[in-house]
């Protein structure tokens, strides 16, 4: 089956955690023998700010570091759609896209083209702006794949479109795995950014108090710190060490004894049931994971064994302290974490449910089944 993707970008991780999720599934549909296109603008604002900050030699390195994955690169709103599209069983098309070049897609497929479209929503926009998810044209999608159950569901509700399922994020394997070969020297690591004020006050409560109060040596990555987040990081004692490219992760999990998940507040005040990609990621590689409360509505998790919950600073520091002294402890939330990943939640899983999505809206099973390869990069 021949599939398009419309995304921001596959190669620039800055500042776009969708790069991750995209990368496993692309990598994914091409061992089942899918033949897969993303395309992306030349343009895009993580592009464009990873060049600025850190020259084009970074997304060199980052296509190095994925073999096998490629992206075409268009100019404008939208690429020649009559090139794009030719020949396509499935397209995608992802939130960030612009609103053009959604409309125009839906356009060619309620006018009779063959393929099948789905938009692609892994955002909070539609509760933190939905007056900009309404104004996008989905009156000729097949249906909208949302992270999450709460998102799903508004679109059905407010009709934004006719057809919703629920396709959480997850792990890409082929990269995040446990990295046994590098011992860990510190005590905590967070990767995450800064940016919008969305969970600031969070971020003071369980990060950098219980950092402080305990003492720990730890790690933040990340992007658009103002200073004065940097200078409340150093109070903390904390070292920032800006931008890292996705795939080096799992070798700075290994490098540290814990990490902690701190979700922005539309994640836990509005939107419960959707971690985000952080925490797939974080256990897929077998760091222990001590989250901010957020509510795991749709069970994903079993929260106490695969991670633990601190309900307030002085939760985080005695979890984090537990986590750091007790051996058994920490072993077992390894060993449980990553065993939830591989059960259930790996790029792998979402592959077979897109799969599953487009069987039951026509496509022959025998062009949505092929067989699994096993995908992995050292």
């Amino acid at each position: 089956m021949k599939f398009v993707l419309f995304y921001h970008s596959l190669f620039s991780d800055w500042n776009h955690g969708n790069a991750h999720f995209l990368r496993g599934v692309v990598r994914e549909l091409k061992a089942r023998g899918h033949d897969v296109t993303v395309w992306e603008p030349a343009e895009g604002w993580s592009r464009e700010n990873l060049v600025a900050d850190h020259g084009e030699t970074a997304l060199d390195d980052i296509a190095a570091a994925l073999p096998g994955l490629s992206s075409r690169l268009y100019d404008g709103a939208m690429p020649d759609l009559d090139e794009a599209l030719d020949g396509a069983d499935a397209v995608l098309v992802h939130e960030w896209s612009d609103p053009e070049l959604v409309a125009e897609v839906g356009r060619r497929r309620a006018a009779g083209a063959g393929f099948r479209l789905l938009f692609h929503d892994t955002h909070h926009r539609s509760v933190s702006a939905p007056e900009e998810m309404a104004a996008y044209d989905l009156s000729g999608y097949d249906g909208v794949l949302a992270f999450g159950n709460v998102i799903r569901d508004i679109y059905l509700q407010k009709q934004w479109a006719a057809h919703a399922w629920t396709w959480h994020e997850a792990a890409d394997t082929a990269l995040f795995h446990p990295r046994d070969d590098i011992a860990a020297s510190r005590d905590l690591v967070w990767i995450g950014n800064w940016g919008d004020d969305e969970r600031t006050e969070e971020l003071d409560r369980f990060l950098l108090e219980p950092v402080k109060a305990l003492g720990l040596s730890a790690t933040v990555h990340g992007v658009r710190y103002p200073a004065d987040a940097l200078d409340r990081l150093k109070a903390a004692g904390i070292d920032y060490r800006g931008w890292l490219p996705n795939h080096r992760v799992p070798e700075v999990f290994a490098a540290h004894r814990v990490t902690v998940h701190v979700p922005r507040r539309f994640y836990t005040d509005i939107l419960p049931g959707i971690p985000t990609i952080r925490p797939f990621e974080a256990m897929a590689c077998g760091i222990p994971l001590v989250s901010a409360s957020w509510d795991d509505a749709e069970g994903l998790f079993t929260p106490g064994e695969d991670y633990l919950i601190a309900r307030n600073a002085d939760d985080m520091a005695a979890k984090l302290r537990m986590v750091l002294t007790d051996t058994d402890l920490a072993r077992s939330l390894r060993e449980n974490g990553l065993a939830a990943i591989r059960a259930r939640h790996t790029c792998g899983h979402r592959a077979d449910e897109l799969l599953d999505i487009l069987a039951s809206l026509g496509c022959p099973a025998d062009t949505t089944h092929s067989p699994r390869a096993r995908v992995e990069i050292a």
